[in-house]
């Protein structure tokens, strides 16, 4: 691999310190009482940081299956969920509690209209909840305080449905289809609230799913309008159970749904998401779907998508529809090892994507004839950029290689004519090479 580019090392000067007059300390030096307690302050906070910062790995340790089962009981508890019905703002407030008792976490009640249609005899006022977790240097007390700030986004549906009753007082539980998007959402929050990041995080119980994806559309709607710079749209909707009754299972991989278009980058999102889970998980992976969603259907990450945000849809791989929109979306019949799992894969790329640098910018690919791949692109100072590739065949990132603070870099014997190279900031989602 050659390199070019990079900060200079800086050697560290120190100048001769002034004789101090105070405590005598073991080394024989002498400092002030003063300067010991703020030395001593100091080293406390230091050492509380050291504790506090925790890696991907251990954080993904600390998803509790148990946790998620107990959050998914709860909300399939209420006799339904459905957006029309009274009991819908009972279960939103009993989410929107959860979250603002995770220290750190604001939450609020977002209202918005939802309009007279197929489902919906008449216009309603309705509410989702939406939780946020600051980036560091920020403050913001509400979301429109969220404005020019970088932001991540992760959830399910809160709302239920049951096409055999009635839509406002009919039993509708919507174990899986979606308290399970909505209980991963609440356990990736608990985990990334014990240490502080740069990009603020948002934590979604949407509403409106199954009228129509009337919430999302408001909330992309707002996030546009309000200046959101939302980078990545993590939703995950029908995520709980590794089998169906036809006899299919698959309990170590989730499929991921992205569309392609010029207006956003939801495709690299995917592969980028792919690549992020099989470092940091043995045994559980991803498959990738090069669709905006199942055929003849929708999902809450589309209304952002088509608002230019890269946005793609977690969903198991082997649903069972007779368990959709039904009395029989139970919790019994859930999986929750799988959720544990489909969890910890949103959880890791979250915490890859909270940390990243500036993504870089005009990537190219040398025109040069050469054996070698050889990529150019403007850095931003400070940030620490990865090479990536893949053939052209192939949907994943075959490999990568970390090039720290770069312009330019070489991949030898990897031509430019067999494969795809992009270049990304360390943690964030690569940018293709023209």
């Amino acid at each position: 691999m050659i390199l070019e580019g990079g900060a200079a090392n800086h050697a560290t000067v120190f100048s001769r310190q002034p004789k101090l007059r105070g405590t005598k300390t073991i080394a024989g030096t002498f400092i002030n009482k003063d300067e010991l307690r703020i030395m001593l302050l100091v080293g406390l906070v230091i050492s509380m940081a050291t504790i506090t910062l925790q890696s991907t790995p251990d954080l993904l340790k600390q998803i509790d299956a148990k946790r998620l089962r107990s959050a998914v009981e709860k909300l399939a508890s209420f006799q339904t969920r459905n957006t029309l019905s009274e009991t819908l703002n009972d279960a939103a407030k009993w989410l929107q509690s959860e979250y603002q008792n995770i220290p750190g976490v604001q939450a609020t009640l977002f209202e918005y209209i939802l309009p007279k249609s197929r489902r919906v005899p008449d216009d309603k006022k309705v509410v989702e909840v939406v939780a946020w977790l600051n980036g560091s240097g920020s403050n913001a007390k509400s979301l429109e305080e969220l404005r020019g700030q970088r932001v991540l986004l992760i959830g399910g549906h809160l709302d239920s449905l049951n096409l055999q009753v009635d839509a406002a007082t009919g039993r509708a539980p919507g174990a899986n289809d979606d308290a399970s998007g909505a209980a991963a959402a609440l356990e990736c929050a608990r985990i990334m609230a014990k240490q502080k990041w740069s990009r603020a995080v948002v934590f979604v119980g949407l509403t409106g799913e199954e009228q129509g994806l009337h919430g999302s559309r408001a909330l992309a709607k707002f996030a546009k309008a309000n200046g959101w710079i939302l980078e990545a749209v993590l939703s995950n909707d029908t995520v709980g159970s590794s089998g169906n009754k036809a006899g299919q299972t698959e309990k170590k991989r989730v499929r991921v749904f992205s569309d392609e278009a010029e207006s956003h980058n939801s495709r690299e999102l995917a592969r980028f998401i792919e690549w992020t889970v099989r470092k940091h998980m043995k045994g559980f992976g991803i498959k990738l779907v090069n669709r905006a969603d199942r055929f003849g259907r929708g999902g809450d990450h589309t209304p952002f998508a088509q608002e230019g945000f890269s946005a793609v849809r977690f969903i198991e791989v082997h649903e069972e529809y007779t368990r959709q929109h039904t009395p029989d979306d139970l919790p019994e019949f859930m999986d929750w090892t799988y959720l544990a799992n489909v969890t910890k894969s949103n959880l890791a790329v979250l915490c890859e994507l909270a940390n990243a640098g500036p993504a870089p910018i005009d990537v190219r690919v040398a025109r040069d004839q050469s054996h070698d791949g050889s990529l150019t692109w403007k850095s931003v100072a400070r940030t620490k950029y990865v090479v990536f590739w893949r053939s052209t065949t192939s949907p994943i990132w075959e490999g990568s290689v970390p090039v720290g603070e770069a312009f330019k870099a070489t991949v030898p014997k990897v031509n430019k004519d067999d494969h795809f190279f992009a270049v990304g900031a360390v943690g964030g989602i690569p940018v293709l090479a023209k």
